[in-house]
């Protein structure tokens, strides 16, 4: 069966209105917002995330938030909550980026708390975890995704649907001046955390890869067996650019 790649970007801390307007004009002026050949998914900060859900509300492209407390409510200041993610028009949730660990102090535990969080409300989480370079160079990247891993799935009731998508972004390969993993070991990886999955829940979570995800490797690391689709950084923050990656990875694995 033909594979139907998740494709998306999180803008990070970038974009004013008016750029997100031009972004979004673009994208949802393009027949690639409406094929079924992939699914697209688009997440910005918060100060645009209903602008934006609107305004491709017309699509099929998802909109998300980039981050989302585990309580609906209450003293938590600077914080949002899925309940408020889900009243901006958002449908998915990114947790745990190694910049949010790194800076912001998130745990595995706090990880898997949002997980929760994001699936009793009926949001996508999509669920970032990765080896730093000093895990890697260790040979310790197995025991790291399955450490993070097991940790994210821990809290979700899996008795109830639920969405979890998991993105593999190695600590090392992000951000500018980033070494995007050669899509052999991005696989093996890949195929690693989804039979980690099928050991603990009977079936394999999808799994995504990101990691300076560019022009020149989408393709490859797209049509690698174990990866089911790219969250791609600064290569689609601008419309045309975003929208070339979609455009040459879904004709190669039509």
């Amino acid at each position: 069966m033909t594979k139907r790649p998740w494709i998306g970007t999180s803008w990070k801390m970038n974009k004013t209105i008016a750029e997100a307007d031009a972004f979004c004009r673009i994208v949802s002026g393009s027949s690639l917002a409406r094929d079924d050949r992939a699914q697209l998914f688009v997440i910005p900060p918060f100060t645009v995330l209903h602008r934006v859900a609107d305004a491709l509300g017309e699509t099929d492209i998802i909109v998300g938030a980039q981050n989302a407390h585990w309580k609906d409510a209450g003293a938590w200041t600077g914080e949002v909550s899925p309940v408020q993610v889900k009243d901006c028009g958002g449908r998915l949730v990114e947790i745990g980026h190694s910049e949010r660990r790194e800076h912001f102090g998130e745990t595995d535990e706090t990880v898997a708390l949002k997980t929760e969080a994001a699936v009793r409300h009926g949001l996508v989480a999509l669920v970032c975890i990765g080896d730093t370079r000093e895990e890697y160079d260790a040979g310790r990247t197995a025991e790291a995704l399955r450490r993070q891993t097991e940790a994210l799935i821990s809290r979700v009731d899996w008795s109830q649907p639920a969405k979890v998508i998991v993105a593999y972004e190695p600590v090392w390969s992000i951000g500018e001046g980033g070494t995007p993993a050669e899509p052999g070991f991005a696989n093996e990886q890949h195929a690693r955390i989804k039979e980690l999955t099928r050991e603990k829940l009977g079936f394999a979570l999808p799994v995504l890869y990101g990691g300076s995800v560019n022009p020149g490797n989408c393709v490859e690391l797209a049509g690698q067996e174990h990866i089911d689709g790219l969250f791609i950084g600064r290569s689609a923050w601008n419309a045309e650019g975003y929208l070339s990656i979609v455009s040459d990875v879904v004709s190669s694995l039509s």
